[in-house]
């Protein structure tokens, strides 16, 4: 009954579902976010951070069939005039889906242009479900890595040194991370709790705007 009254013509009848996972890392960390129709790339930003684990501490960019989607004020610009598009003015129900059978997107997320995380994501459009409240996690493999451990590479030898209790670095890399830190973990309950403080907070945008402007 409920599929019959959505409007195949109205966004709202619609959810897009991203799978993502962090480039060059493996085993995957992955995440599969489900995202309302009107959730614009600030937002977008906000669940990513909440998803991985990130604490929004460094720069970052969406790559979407050929542009730029960010936060422009933080944009120097380049020799080549490449134009950074509001985030907060693009949502997932102005995306172009191509047709046919498993129609998807590809969009490349990057976070931190030190340790360059790169995040591959694929988009997907589907029926909305009845009574349930978007964006939400609805799976995830493995913990991601912490902040400023030194992108891919210095991931690697940050497990290294956290799995080995022989290791020299074992007991700095644990007093470092946490003792909430676990690599092999994913918290799906503890991911949707983060995901809805984040878009509390976001209020449309980007959490920091609200909090510089204070």
């Amino acid at each position: 009954m409920f599929w019959a009254m959505l409007d195949p013509f109205d966004p709202e009848s619609f959810i897009v579902t991203a799978d993502i996972h962090i480039v060059g890392i493996q085993p995957r960390i992955e995440r599969t976010l489900e995202l309302p129709a009107k959730l614009n790339f600030a937002q977008f930003h906000e669940v990513l951070q909440a998803a991985f684990g990130w604490t929004d501490s460094h720069l970052h960019r969406f790559d979407v069939c050929g542009l730029t989607i960010g936060a422009p004020e933080f944009d120097d610009g380049d020799a080549y005039g490449a134009r950074t598009f509001e985030a907060s003015e693009v949502r997932m129900q102005d995306l172009s889906f191509p047709y046919g059978e498993d129609a998807s997107l590809h969009v490349l997320y990057v976070y931190d242009y030190g340790d360059d995380w790169h995040h591959q994501i694929v988009l997907r459009r589907r029926l909305r479900e009845p009574n349930v409240s978007y964006p939400r996690c609805a799976g995830g493999v493995r913990a991601g890595p912490p902040e400023d451990v030194g992108g891919y590479s210095g991931y690697a030898d940050f497990l290294e040194a956290w799995l080995d209790t022989g290791h020299e670095e074992h007991k700095a890399v644990r007093r470092w991370a946490g003792r909430k830190f676990e690599p092999e973990r994913f918290d799906l309950e503890g991911t949707n709790k983060a995901i809805i403080k984040a878009m509390r907070a976001a209020k449309g945008s980007y959490r920091f705007r609200h909090i510089r402007s204070h």
